[in-house]
């Protein structure tokens, strides 16, 4: 009897010891499977806090630039949607509250004529066939269209850094919000007493005949980046040289922001980033070192978007002249395109000089010494430049400086 009880009472101590075994085994398995994701996700959500302050402000100044890359043998690719889900400036937004981007989206015209994800700048890996195919039958600013496809492509071709592809570069804080001032060269500015609060914006843009000596109580001193095409820089060399526009702003920190109206502009900055006279054309043998300076390196200088150009002019400034015999010189001016260069990739934007209700109160120009109506060309249409920026400003996407 006590043979057969004492292994009973062994085989239920067996059992229960396996039983016991099978639980704790699966306790640990489905604590480590439930865990495992939540450690993981906390380590992930780390690693995005902790991305460097450098790639942060990439993000930050890239705004949504859409890339279109080539392989280093020519032939095209495109990024996949996983990677432009990746573009790190879809973060911007959060990175500064109030720029000027979450006005645009409040509004409902404004709203559905901005699209931040236009390409501002033109460079190398944006130059593809399929873009050379659909600009070429554009006419300039806007295309390609009668212009060397040699000169084009050898141009784009050495605007090859990434650094080309934006207009800030990766420094400074990661959560700051760009502020910029762009400063025209309108009569409303003389006596205007703006200069200091157009120096204490991060970035500022000027254009043209832009004086400054003798005028910096009004118009400030600094200089971030100076807009033109080649034909308005050397008339405005030549029409204002008695006001002391004797030379375009030069310095170690400018950029040279070229406007492409012309086969004349991608002949300059070739020359210019290559450092040797113009080969050909109307300014052939011209040497850009008297213009930029003889320290100009390729970084320097950046070329607007084709593209850019045509989206401005069809979603901002379709102008009736269009529509007229003077149609074909028609374009933005350099004022507006330098403003709308703005606020397409600053957080907030602050326009001085620029044509306002009152225009006829003040001179053409705020450094000349006697008062000169605005004149009116067939190829501008400041009127409507002048309602677009009324309407920019009483929305609240950018300030217009009035008086």
């Amino acid at each position: 009897m006590g043979s057969p009880r004492w292994k009973r009472l062994c085989l239920l101590l067996l059992l229960g010891l396996t039983f016991s075994i099978i639980l704790y085994g699966h306790y640990y398995a489905t604590l480590d499977s439930s865990t495992g994701p939540r450690t993981a996700s906390r380590l992930l959500q780390q690693e995005m806090v902790r991305v460097p302050p450098a790639e942060i402000f990439q993000g930050a100044r890239n705004h949504g630039l859409t890339r279109e890359s080539v392989v280093k043998s020519g032939n095209p690719t495109k990024e996949s949607p996983k990677q432009e889900n990746m573009n790190p400036t879809k973060k911007k937004s959060s990175l500064c509250p109030w720029s000027l981007k979450s006005k645009v989206k409040m509004d409902p015209t404004f709203g559905k004529q901005f699209d931040f994800d236009i390409p501002v700048l033109m460079w190398e890996q944006r130059f593809t066939p399929e873009t050379w195919d659909r600009l070429k039958e554009r006419n300039v600013p806007c295309g390609w269209r009668g212009l060397s496809y040699g000169v084009i492509a050898s141009t784009v071709r050495l605007l090859n850094d990434s650094a080309d592809s934006r207009l800030f570069a990766m420094t400074g804080s990661p959560d700051s919000c760009i502020r910029c001032a762009v400063v025209g060269n309108g009569g409303i500015l003389n006596g205007s007493c703006q200069g200091k609060e157009i120096d204490a914006h991060d970035f500022v843009f000027r254009i043209n005949g832009a004086v400054i000596k003798g005028f910096e109580e009004d118009v400030g001193t600094k200089t971030s980046f100076y807009g033109f095409t080649v034909n308005t820089m050397k008339n405005s060399l030549i029409a204002y040289a008695e006001y002391g526009f004797t030379r375009i702003p030069q310095g170690k920190d400018i950029r040279y922001i070229f406007i492409p109206s012309d086969i004349r502009d991608y002949l300059m900055i070739k020359s210019a980033v290559l450092g040797i006279p113009v080969p050909e054309g109307n300014d052939k043998g011209d040497k850009p070192q008297k213009y930029f300076g003889s320290e100009a390196s390729v970084g320097k200088f950046k070329l607007l978007h084709p593209e850019f150009l045509h989206y401005l002019t069809e979603r901002f400034l379709r102008s009736e002249i269009l529509n007229t015999q003077f149609g074909h010189l028609y374009m933005p001016s350099t004022g507006a395109l330098m403003l709308l260069t703005a606020l397409h990739t600053c957080d907030q934007v602050s326009a001085y000089g620029f044509i306002t209700e009152n225009y006829k109160k003040f001179s053409d120009h705020y450094y000349e010494r006697e008062k000169k109506p605005l004149v009116f060309y067939a190829n501008h249409d400041m009127l409507l430049e002048s309602e677009l920026w009324k309407s920019l400003h009483r929305v609240g996407i950018m300030k217009l400086y009035q008086r």
